[in-house]
């Protein structure tokens, strides 16, 4: 129960007609009685009104989904519900929930018994991760405001927010050349146009790959079995290095503005951050190539080292949003230790996209060291400078462009389609899919 200030102020009023009571006598004592009386009742039926008020009063929220993007627009729908007898004047409902831009307070009126009332909010989604949707607050009182009550509501579901991705129709695509000279012989869990032979029916083998010739032939069911895509892999190395990025201050506000206006004033769905605008470079290049057929695993050293094997399919889409939702630019591994660590790992002619923010000569022996390997690297960097950084990026540029190797530079509020499918002039060895 919290007592305000017009409470407090009855009180002292009522302790100092109780002394003037007492001190007078006579017809002005009866006055002062009565008063006393009156002032006592109105804070008693007061008391006993807040603390009722929100004895059966239920809140529930309701969202369409659970999974978003960051620039997409989060709707949620509030239904407050009174199934109590008493009438709620007022109700303030507060949403504390972390998400950026969610947290608001709403004042609702005259609740009658029985009666619900609704309301939506509407939320840009602009940082990554993962958001309870609450807890919830509501707060109500007496009609003449002595006392308030307030009753928190737990969170019960969670907003994930994956990371902003952009439809690129161009991208060096990998060369598939073969390892060694010849064909693979590798078992792979995923139908490839090349397959391997037949086998004994598993439990949790897809139907649909069973061999129904060979069943009949074996009296028993055979299903079939494919080798990995002799094209090499592609593999996206994230830096996520504490010194290799920046970030400025958000200072895009659209609270109190009305819907209709948002998008028109939110020029840039990225914060104004390097490894914001890594992430999505990382997420859109994936995309593209698992959407191409391709094999995409991921490889980034924050706070603890993630390695995702490449895989195909939309799952693997699912796979690399949901960790790219939770990385940090808070790793203590730079970009050249991390490619060492990893490339062992990789086969001949794997292509190996780098997205970093760093601008020193480490990004370059990073590519020299993937094609000291044979592999085949692409380069994205995202331009310190333009974020009010230090360095330059055109030495790097230059060296990586003498290399032969594609560059891709990423500024502040670039287009992220137009910068990805525009790769830097002057090297002759690009060899983009459209």
């Amino acid at each position: 129960m919290i007592v305000r200030r017009t409470a407090l102020f009855f009180l002292g009023l009522l302790a100092v007609v109780l002394v003037a009571f007492l001190v007078g006598g006579g017809a002005t004592a009866r006055i002062y009685l009565r008063l006393a009386y009156g002032i006592g009742l109105l804070l008693v039926f007061s008391w006993i009104w807040t603390s009722r008020a929100l004895r059966q009063v239920e809140v529930n929220r309701y969202v369409r989904g659970l999974r978003y993007q960051v620039g997409q627009t989060f709707e949620e729908r509030f239904e407050i519900r009174n199934r109590g007898r008493l009438r709620i004047i007022w109700l303030e409902v507060r949403d504390l929930s972390p998400l950026p831009g969610k947290n608001f307070s709403r004042v609702l009126s005259e609740i009658g018994s029985g009666e619900e009332r609704f309301f939506v909010t509407r939320t840009v989604l602009r940082r990554r991760g993962a958001f309870p949707l609450g807890p919830t607050m509501l707060i109500s009182g007496d009609p003449f405001g002595f006392f308030a009550v307030r009753r928190e509501y737990p969170a019960l579901k969670t907003l994930l927010v994956l990371p902003y991705m952009t439809e690129i129709n161009a991208f060096p695509a990998p060369l598939g050349r073969l390892p060694g000279g010849r064909a693979l012989r590798r078992r792979s869990a995923e139908v490839t146009p090349y397959a391997a032979g037949v086998r004994e029916y598993l439990p949790g083998d897809p139907l649909n790959r069973i061999h129904w010739r060979s069943t009949a032939r074996h009296e028993r069911l055979m299903v079939k079995e494919f080798e990995q895509d002799p094209y090499a892999d592609v593999w996206l190395f994230l830096d996520a290095y504490i010194s290799a990025h920046i970030s400025q201050e958000d200072t895009i506000s659209l609270r109190g503005q009305p819907f209709w206006i948002w998008m028109q004033r939110l020029e840039t769905v990225l914060p104004p951050s390097t490894f914001e605008y890594a992430v999505a470079a990382t997420a859109s290049v994936a995309r593209y190539y698992l959407r191409h057929g391709r094999a995409v695993g991921l490889a980034c050293a924050s706070q603890t080292l993630s390695v995702l094997p490449a895989e195909r399919g939309e799952r693997q889409l699912d796979k690399l949003l949901e960790v790219l939702a939770f990385v940090q630019p808070n790793g203590h591994l730079p970009i050249l230790g991390l490619v060492q660590t990893q490339a062992n790992f990789l086969v001949r002619g794997t292509t190996v996209v780098v997205i970093t923010a760093a601008n020193d000569w480490d990004v370059a022996l990073t590519v020299e060291e993937l094609l000291r390997r044979d592999l085949n690297p692409v380069l994205i960097v995202v331009d310190r400078a333009s974020f009010g950084g230090h360095g330059d990026v055109a030495p790097l540029r230059e060296r990586i462009q003498a290399l032969g190797v594609p560059i891709f530079v990423l500024r502040k509020n670039d287009d992220l389609r137009a910068a990805l499918e525009s790769p830097v002039q002057g090297v002759k060895t690009l060899r983009l899919w459209n």
